[in-house]
């Protein structure tokens, strides 16, 4: 059985350092003391770390350290805000940013990790698919940090959430508190875990106010705007329709705003993760928002100095009402 080959993140744990300065003294670059130098120097001799990587980088000029990004759609305005704000994040750091988007296909996102990976970006933050992420233990020498999901399949994994049951407990207690009783839920593919949870925190929060889930009122499993106006146009022609809708991301809003805009019925909704033109609406859209620049530096942080355990951040929500989520019921 062949041993694993020491990583830059094992020569950081060694030493008690930073990944950011163990690339600096392995890329021979300035502003490193001497004793710091010094005890990175002696954690590469104790591992055996390889040192033609650190010639293979020299040769090639790679002065400074490169992060990758694997997202899933950087068409979603979720994702490009969060890419900016990577990139502003590992700015900080002196390091630069690759992206990718895996088009919600597992085997894509597969492929945009190992062609990185074989490229020399060995620090990626990666937006998991619905699809399982044990193959990402075979690849030494890779560090990977989580955003927004937990991915399946490794049972340790350093993870920056959002906390999305808090979210769509919010969002439906929003909606309770504004006399709904009937309030559907939009959701994308409950494999994925930030839909399970948002999904959970609806499900906690009619249970709370004492009102019964009606499966009926559940979409699972859309995420395209058009596939989205279809099943709320759906649910509004039932014989008892919903006066509330809870979208669980914003392009399921934006799919419930296209199938509104012909109908003469005003049902209440929210939805989860802000956008741009949110507040230009009448009414405005309310939702439940967050500080992406918050994720952002939380997952380059946890990339930029790694530890033993499995670390898990959490990054708090908050309710935005901007008007839809305040109608009452029809």
């Amino acid at each position: 059985m062949n041993t694993p080959k020491p990583t830059m993140a094992d020569v950081a744990r060694h030493a008690g350092v930073s990944l950011k300065t163990v690339s600096r003294v392995v890329n021979q670059e300035p502003h490193v003391s001497a004793p710091l130098q010094q005890r990175v120097l002696a954690a590469i001799n104790a591992l055996g770390f390889r040192r033609n990587e650190a010639a293979s980088r020299l040769a090639r000029r790679a002065t400074m350290l490169t992060l990758g990004l694997v997202m899933e759609n950087i068409s979603n305005e979720f994702y490009s805000r969060l890419a900016k704000a990577v990139e502003s994040a590992a700015a900080e750091h002196e390091a630069l940013v690759v992206f990718g988007s895996y088009e919600e296909r597992p085997d894509r996102m597969r492929m945009l990790v190992e062609s990185m990976y074989a490229r020399g970006v060995d620090s990626l933050i990666i937006v998991p698919s619905a699809g399982d992420h044990g193959w990402l233990a075979e690849h030494v020498g890779l560090t990977t940090v989580f955003v927004d999901r937990v991915p399946r399949g490794l049972a340790e994994a350093d993870v920056v959430l959002l906390d999305d049951a808090k979210g769509g407990a919010l969002a439906t207690e929003h909606l309770l508190a504004h006399g709904h009783r009937r309030i559907a839920l939009i959701s994308d593919d409950e494999g994925l875990s930030s839909v399970h949870e948002r999904a959970s925190g609806y499900r906690a929060a009619l249970r709370a106010a004492g009102v019964g889930v009606e499966e009926s009122l559940v979409v699972r499993g859309v995420y395209d705007p058009e596939l989205v106006s279809r099943e709320v146009e759906r649910l509004l022609e039932l014989p008892v329709p919903p006066t509330a809708f809870f979208a669980t991301n914003n392009r399921a809003a934006i799919g419930i705003l296209h199938a509104l805009r012909e109908r003469p019925e005003r049902p209440a909704y929210v939805g989860f993760d802000d956008f741009a033109l949110a507040g230009v609406f009448n009414p405005g859209v309310t939702v439940v928002r967050y500080d992406v620049a918050r994720l952002a530096r939380g997952a380059v942080d946890l990339l930029l100095n790694p530890a033993r355990d499995a670390r898990r951040v959490k990054v708090p929500v908050e309710l935005v009402a901007r008007g839809s989520g305040e109608l009452p019921p029809l």
